[in-house]
């Protein structure tokens, strides 16, 4: 929404706002406000503060919207039916579900699409942009039963990892909630959490089935551009047991991101080129014809979508802190950057870790090259180094950060 990195707006956990760094930042939606779109919020786009409390603000950001709604659904009020496979956490950093009864429109996210349409209906004789945010799949994974049923327990399988999978990775590189391998859960435990899982991707995704049909019942399409990205990819027990998010491994780092753009002539080709979420604010003031603000750290992928196999020469960074624990004797930075070849990170740059991976052959990252490199790992990783320090320090941030909330 800023259009800015981390280490620029210096938000590096959940308790800061990007103001506090950054406060005459103009976000994505304002420049379209500035010229003259109107600019509403359904749900989650800036972070919550505290995730469980559906319904609130949060750290949402007031001048970016000029109308904000936050629906509350049955999810909110069924919290005591929820399943928690870890009692000793909260339900949402804890792996727990509930099989809800009831209809998607009474869930949440089934009220964020429905006000999102609403929206859509008011205002579709003028210039809109919409902001929808949608909870799940985050934890708990709450959806209607229905969809638990499309994801047979039988057939849930936890991912393959070679025996030792874990012997060539730094400590940092795990997640400090997640020390233990698949939290020390058994397994029919986990394939239930997969299936739980699968069926907030499918709630989520029939969710936004509707607010692509309500586009075309309007007569909207050809006229709106839809963007569709997650804040962060997930682990379902990958590296012999790593959950949840928090790493710089692929499957946490990677993220969804779908555009679709009236004219763009790549719509519906996947695109393999490496891009950023910093990519997206430029992005949309071009296609939409509009002057960004100075400073943003991100280019235009107009190129990509009107041609997905265009020479590209992309790279994404990925930041992470990790907090002093009874693993690490004080806090490490850790960062990424990803290449169409190459993933290479570092923690403390390079005192807690070192990690190298090839992706042409070992796109789980299951080998890591920088453990015993050889000269051309070595010429790599100078290369990608050079460029991560560039986009990303690897020090711990002297500004306020909360080890709580990492």
């Amino acid at each position: 929404m800023t259009g800015l990195r981390p280490d620029t707006i210096k938000v590096y956990d959940l308790d800061r706002h990007f103001r506090d760094e950054a406060p005459k930042a103009v976000t994505l939606s304002q420049t379209f406000m500035h010229n003259g779109w109107w600019a509403g919020r359904v749900g989650k786009i800036y972070h919550y503060n505290v995730p469980a409390s559906i319904g609130t603000d949060g750290f949402d950001d007031p001048p970016s919207w000029q109308e904000t709604v936050n629906p509350k659904g049955r999810d909110k009020a069924d919290e005591a039916l929820i399943f928690n496979a870890e009692p000793h956490r909260k339900i949402s950093a804890a792996l727990s579900w509930l099989a809800a009864d009831g209809a998607d429109e009474e869930q949440t996210d089934g009220m964020v699409a429905t006000e999102a349409i609403k929206m859509m209906e008011a205002k579709r004789d003028e210039p809109f942009f919409l902001g929808v945010g949608f909870f799940r799949p985050h934890t708990p994974y709450v959806a209607p039963r229905k969809y638990f049923k499309m994801y047979p327990l039988r057939d849930m399988r936890l991912p393959y990892a070679p025996k030792g999978d874990r012997d060539d990775i730094p400590t940092a590189a795990f997640a400090h909630n997640c020390p233990v391998p698949h939290y020390g859960l058994d397994e029919l435990t986990l394939r239930k959490a997969l299936q739980a899982y699968y069926a907030t991707i499918s709630f989520v995704d029939a969710q936004v089935g509707r607010l692509m049909a309500a586009l075309d019942r309007l007569k909207l399409a050809d006229d709106t551009i839809v963007v569709l990205w997650s804040d962060h990819g997930y682990h379902l027990g990958e590296h012999n047991g790593v959950w949840q998010k928090r790493t710089l491994f692929e499957q946490a780092s990677r993220t969804p991101l779908i555009i679709r753009a009236p004219g763009a002539r790549g719509n519906g080709t996947a695109c393999k080129r490496i891009v950023e979420f910093v990519d997206i604010y430029p992005t949309l003031t071009d296609l939409a014809g509009l002057k960004p603000p100075k400073g943003l750290e991100g280019r235009s992928l107009r190129l990509l979508l009107d041609n997905p196999v265009a020479k590209w020469d992309g790279y994404a960074i990925t930041q992470i802190l990790r907090p002093a624990d009874k693993r690490l004797a004080k806090p490490v930075m850790g960062r990424s950057i990803r290449t169409e070849r190459w993933r290479f990170t570092d923690w403390a740059e390079g005192k807690s870790g070192v990690e190298l991976y090839d992706h042409a052959g070992d796109p789980m990252e299951f080998h890591n090259l920088a453990r015993n490199p050889d000269p051309e790992a070595k010429v790599v990783m100078q290369h990608l180094r050079k460029l991560l320090e560039k986009k990303a320090s690897g020090k711990v941030p002297t500004t306020p950060f909360n080890p709580k909330r990492l």
